[in-house]
């Protein structure tokens, strides 16, 4: 079952708070910056920045996400592999808000999230 509306809009603020304070400074968000994707049961963060070989295009690429379980409560932490796939975060595979998974990957205890 999809977040609610009320649920997108706090998690997105959530993550507004969380870019403003710890993501890219306004003066270099043309070249470097955070999104993020809600959708169903995730939360899922990516840079965006301008292609290495084209400027003009754009790129997004996954670093990390979160996944509601429901039946638990809890939320399980993922990272993005070189391979494209999603991988538990073994330092902290669950938090219970998400104000927690947004410290764990601020944190990045296994440099995992940001290299």
């Amino acid at each position: 079952m999809a977040f609610n509306e009320l649920e997108v809009a706090r998690y997105r603020k959530v993550f507004d708070a969380f870019r403003e304070k710890y993501g890219p400074k306004p003066d270099i968000r043309s070249e470097l910056d955070w999104g993020c994707h809600i959708e169903d049961q995730s939360v899922e963060l990516y840079e965006i920045r301008p292609r290495w070989d084209d400027p003009t295009q754009i790129m997004h690429s996954s670093f990390a996400k979160a996944t509601f379980v429901k039946s638990t409560a809890l939320w399980k932490v993922y990272w993005m592999r070189a391979s494209g796939k999603w991988n538990s975060y073994s330092p902290c595979p669950e938090v219970d808000t998400l104000e927690k998974f947004f410290e764990v990957v601020r944190e990045d205890a296994a440099h995992c999230f940001f290299g």
